[in-house]
């Protein structure tokens, strides 16, 4: 009987070893570039913040502002930015829409397309928008944050916590986020599988 637990507990920690590791190897097209993205090749020293986002969900478009001044403030500690598309196959319309979309918002960053919606299932999000916060840990990049960005999608000037920041400053601290995870609040994902 010890044996069997002693087993069991090693395979838990075999397939929790290979769960991260997945997260390094995942990859999408990048609707900016057209080329091929893994996250191991988005992620800055510190860590990776994937906004799970569509410009067609209004919650979105309010908070473009909070997440550019995100990026401007966070990137240059070794922060990663990208956004993810949930909903579309990654065509050559799409990707011209989702390219033009980011020139025009003023959101640099890579905006990858999530068309088989893997990323989804394997990060469990189901609103939009949504962050994960990934930083580099002993077996591959790991989630230390999952949730919103802050307190008011609405109005900004109305915004009590600012959950994401809080989580970026300790993670460039080199700590983890106090809140690892908080509801968000947005558009529901159409999921398609």
């Amino acid at each position: 009987m010890k044996l069997f637990f002693v087993s069991l507990l090693l395979l838990i920690g075999i397939s929790s070893a290979s769960y991260s590791q997945n997260y390094t190897q995942l990859a999408a097209i990048d609707a900016v570039s057209g080329s091929n993205k893994t996250l191991a090749s988005l992620a800055k020293e510190k860590g990776l913040v994937l906004i799970f986002h569509d410009p067609s969900c209004p919650f979105t478009k309010l908070y473009e502002a909070r997440v550019i001044a995100l990026v401007t403030k966070f990137q240059a500690q070794g922060i990663g930015f990208a956004l993810v598309h949930p909903q579309t196959q990654p065509s050559e319309s799409e990707q011209i829409r989702l390219r033009t979309y980011i020139e025009e918002s003023g959101l640099n960053m890579p905006y990858l397309i999530d068309g088989e919606q893997a990323w989804i299932q394997l990060f469990q999000v189901s609103k939009i928008p949504k962050v994960i916060l990934l930083v580099p840990g002993q077996t591959g990049l790991e989630v230390v944050y999952k949730g919103a960005i802050d307190t008011n999608p609405q109005v900004e000037s109305a915004v009590t916590e600012k959950y994401l920041e809080m989580a970026l400053a300790e993670v460039v601290r080199g700590k983890m986020p106090t809140n690892a995870q908080v509801r968000a609040v947005g558009c529901n994902i159409r999921i398609s599988y």
